[in-house]
């Protein structure tokens, strides 16, 4: 197999990008980038860090990044797996990209950036829920926001092609297959719904 390995091969192979694809970006919060991003309750959150790279969905409910000026960014880390990838990258290598999404809309709008932790307090206490606080907030100063081309979102019929989730291993299933059984399985799955709600927050 002949693989590619220049810019200069790959540039012959696809041509000039359209101008509409690079004059769409914008280097801080516009009113039309703001009012897009700020609709969206769920992004893809990557990082890069000396073991590799790391892709990390994120949610809320209400926007997922609170904008703290045009340039700058506040995503609050919820509960999850406690693995902290993410996060261990960003305090070793602040790069960053995020994909936004909103239900219905096959555009996407990524952001390129510099991201790093806190744990302030007063920062933390902005985004409580349910009595709970996040235990840090990633600061994103943004480098770059556009839009993504929707085909990707079109091709794959994301929000039109309706619930295919059936058949699906659990996550109880392939935690008992990775461990040969000594986790996992029907108890896991049976438990995860009233733990979730429990430790939304």
């Amino acid at each position: 197999m002949d693989f590619i390995t220049s810019i200069d091969d790959l540039e012959k192979l696809y041509g000039a990008p359209r101008p509409e694809a690079t004059r769409k970006v914008a280097h801080q919060m516009t009113s039309e980038y703001r009012r897009w991003i700020m609709a969206s309750r769920f992004c893809v959150l990557s990082t890069v860090g000396p073991e590799g790279t790391d892709g990390s969905p994120r949610g809320d409910d209400g926007p997922v990044v609170h904008e703290i000026d045009p340039q700058t960014l506040a995503m609050p880390d919820w509960r999850g797996n406690n693995r902290i990838d993410s996060l261990r990258n960003i305090v070793r290598d602040g790069r960053v990209s995020l994909m936004f999404m909103v239900p219905g809309s096959n555009n996407v709008v990524r952001l390129n950036g510099e991201a790093k932790l806190t744990g302030n307090t007063s920062m933390l206490t902005q985004f409580e829920q349910a009595g709970q606080n996040p235990r840090s907030v990633i600061i994103i100063r943004i480098r770059e926001i556009y839009t993504q081309c929707a085909r990707a979102l079109i091709r794959s019929g994301l929000w039109t092609r309706g619930d295919e989730s059936e058949g699906l291993p659990t996550v109880g299933e392939i935690l008992s297959a990775m461990t040969k059984g000594e986790v996992g399985g029907a108890p896991y799955d049976q438990a995860w719904p009233a733990r979730a709600a429990k430790t939304m927050w």
